[in-house]
C-alpha cells in the first residue's frame, strides 16, 4: 500500500479534493494546473479523495468529482476508479497507514493523547475571544506524564492525539510565493492530528499520504500556505523528505469577490448542462490567470502544457469573468466544426436536440438528415456560441419547413411569382456571394424591379416564404444560415403551392 518514495525523475502531482460537493471552478483550476504540470514534466496525475471527514460526505459527489475531470479531458492517472500502485486512493481506506504514523509519532514523543473536554476546549476559545486573542489550546496535556495518560486510558477515558509544535520552523522556497516561513510554534496551539473517532485531520492525512504516494510536488490553493510550516515539522518529524510545494492564487469573480457556491454556476456540471465545452472552460480559467508564456484566447490543451512554466504563476489572484465564457466557446466550437473528425458527433447532438425540441412538429424530417445538418453547422460556424442555440426559437426556421399557401403569398403581394423569380436570378448569379452585407444590398435593389410591392412588403413575403413565420431574424440572415440550395429549394416549393 504506497509507493513510499518516487523515482527522483518521476513527477507525481495529486489533486485531493473532499468529496463534500460537487467539483466547483476553484476545484477545477487546482487540478487542471497538475495535471498540466504532471504532463510538462511527463509525470503522474493522481486524484486522492480526503474523506475523513465522513459526516459531511455527499453521497455521488466521489463519482461526480472524476466524472467531472474525465468530462474536462484531464483525467487521472491513478484514482478510486483506476486504481494504481499507491492505492487505495480514499483516505478512509487508509486508516491503519494513520495509525501506524499515530504509533510512531507517539513513540518519538513527537506526539501525545489529549483528554481535554470539549467543554474545556469551548471555555478556552471564548475567553481568548473576551481578551480579544487568537483562540488556541494552551498545550496542557502535552505535560501529563506516562503514568497519567495510562491511567486515563484505563478508565477509557475519550482523548485525540496531537502534534507537538516545536520552535525553529524552517523557511521554506515556495514555488509561486517564493520564501516562506510562518512560526507556528509562536501563534497556535498543538494541532488534533487524530480525532477521536480514529479518523486523522488533514494536516496528518495529507502528509502521510504524499509520502506513501511518492508526491514531488504539491500544487494546492494559496489558503494552505500557513499551514505548509506546520506540515514542514510533521516531515521533520518522521524523518521523511518533502515534496517541493507551489501555492496557487485565488480564484475570484471578475469584480474580485469570492466564488460562492451559492452562485450555482461555479459548479462545473452546471456548464457541461449549459452546453458549454471542455476546452471552452479550461481556456477561460488558465486565460485568466498566469503560468503561461502568453494569453490568447482559443488554446487547447495541448498548447497549455506545451506554454506552461510553473516559474510564470504569479501571486495576484486571478479575476474570472464568465460574462466572456460564450465568446471562448464560439471559438472552440468554431474549430470542432471545422475538424471532419469530430464534425459527426456534432451532427449526431444536433440531430437528437432538433428531435427532442421539434419532434412533433417536424412535418418535413429531410432536416433530419446528416448531409442538411452538417451544412447547418458549416453555414452557421464561428455564428453560434452553443450547439444548443440551433434549436432556439431564433433559429426555429432551420428546421421546420414552412408549408405556406401561394394565396397567403399572393395576399402579401399579387407580385409573390415575379418577387420569387427575381431572387432565384440573384441566386444562381455565379459571383453571388452569400453573406448578409452583400445580401441586404442587392434585397434593397429588387423594389426597383417589380411594379407594386415595397420593400417592407417583400421582406414579409420572402420571410414567410423561407420561414412562415412573419416574425424572426432578417431575411439575409435566413438566406445565409439556409445556405444557397436550401433558400432556393424553399422559395420554389413556395411557388408552386
Amino acid at each position: 500500500m504506497g509507493l513510499a518514495a518516487a523515482p527522483a525523475s518521476l513527477a507525481r502531482v495529486r489533486f485531493a479534493p473532499s468529496p463534500t460537493g460537487f467539483l466547483h471552478l476553484g476545484g477545477l483550476r487546482t487540478a487542471l494546473y497538475n495535471y498540466i504540470f504532471a504532463k510538462k514534466h511527463g509525470g503522474r496525475f493522481i486524484l486522492r479523495l480526503e474523506d475523513t471527514d465522513q459526516s459531511r460526505i455527499v453521497p455521488g459527489a466521489a463519482d461526480g468529482i472524476e466524472d467531472m475531470l474525465e468530462w474536462a479531458g484531464i483525467p487521472p492517472d491513478e484514482s478510486p476508479r483506476r486504481g494504481g500502485p499507491a492505492g487505495p486512493y480514499q483516505q478512509s481506506r487508509r486508516l491503519n497507514l494513520y495509525r501506524e504514523a499515530i504509533e510512531r509519532l507517539l513513540e518519538t514523543g513527537a506526539a501525545y493523547r489529549c483528554f481535554c473536554t470539549p467543554q474545556r476546549l469551548e471555555l478556552l476559545k471564548k475567553a481568548a475571544l473576551q481578551n480579544q486573542e487568537t483562540p488556541r489550546y494552551d498545550n496542557r496535556c502535552r505535560h501529563l506524564t506516562a503514568k497519567q495518560v495510562s491511567e486515563k486510558v484505563s478508565q477509557g477515558a475519550d482523548s485525540v492525539v496531537r502534534f507537538r509544535l516545536e520552535e525553529g520552523s524552517e523557511p521554506f522556497r515556495d514555488l509561486v510565493f517564493g520564501w516562506s516561513r510562518h512560526k507556528v510554534a509562536s501563534v497556535e496551539g498543538d494541532p488534533v492530528i487524530l480525532k477521536s473517532d480514529g479518523f486523522p485531520t488533514y494536516h496528518l492525512a495529507n502528509v502521510v499520504d504524499d509520502h506513501r504516494m511518492g508526491v514531488s510536488h504539491v500544487l494546492r490553493g494559496a489558503e494552505w500556505l500557513a499551514s505548509t510550516s506546520k506540515h514542514l515539522l510533521l516531515y521533520r518529524a518522521f524523518g521523511w523528505d518533502p515534496p517541493r510545494f507551489g501555492h496557487l492564487p485565488l480564484l475570484l469573480n471578475a469584480d474580485g469577490s469570492k466564488l460562492s457556491k451559492r452562485q450555482g454556476h461555479v459548479y462545473v456540471e452546471h456548464f457541461t448542462r449549459d452546453g458549454y465545452l471542455p476546452a471552452a472552460l479550461i481556456d477561460a480559467i488558465t486565460n485568466c490567470g498566469s503560468g503561461f508564456s502568453e494569453n490568447r484566447m482559443g488554446r487547447t490543451l495541448e498548447e497549455l502544457v506545451a506554454e506552461f512554466d510553473v516559474a510564470k504563476i504569479e501571486k495576484h489572484s486571478a479575476l474570472l469573468d464568465l460574462g466572456k465564457l460564450s465568446e471562448f466557446n464560439r471559438i472552440h466550437l468554431a474549430r470542432q466544426i471545422g475538424d471532419e473528425r469530430r464534425r459527426p458527433d456534432l451532427v449526431a447532438e444536433v440531430q437528437a436536440s432538433v428531435e427532442r425540441v421539434y419532434g412533433e412538429q417536424l412535418a418535413d424530417r429531410g432536416v433530419l438528415e446528416k448531409a442538411y445538418v452538417e451544412q447547418v453547422l458549416l453555414l452557421r460556424r464561428g455564428h453560434i456560441s452553443r450547439l444548443q442555440d440551433l434549436v432556439s426559437p431564433q433559429y426555429a426556421f432551420l428546421w421546420i419547413r414552412p408549408t405556406v399557401p401561394h394565396e397567403e403569398l399572393r395576399a402579401i403581394s399579387p407580385e409573390a411569382e415575379e418577387i420569387g423569380r427575381l431572387v432565384l436570378e440573384l441566386l444562381d448569379q455565379p459571383t453571388a456571394t452569400l453573406t448578409i452585407e452583400e445580401l441586404n444590398r442587392d434585397l434593397r435593389r429588387l423594389p426597383e424591379r417589380v411594379q407594386a410591392t415595397q420593400y417592407s412588403a417583400m421582406m414579409k413575403l420572402l420571410r414567410m416564404a423561407l420561414s412562415g413565420q412573419q416574425q424572426g431574424p432578417s431575411v439575409a440572415e435566413m438566406m445565409v444560415s439556409l445556405g444557397r440550395g436550401e433558400t432556393q429549394a424553399r422559395i420554389r416549393r413556395a411557388l408552386r403551392r
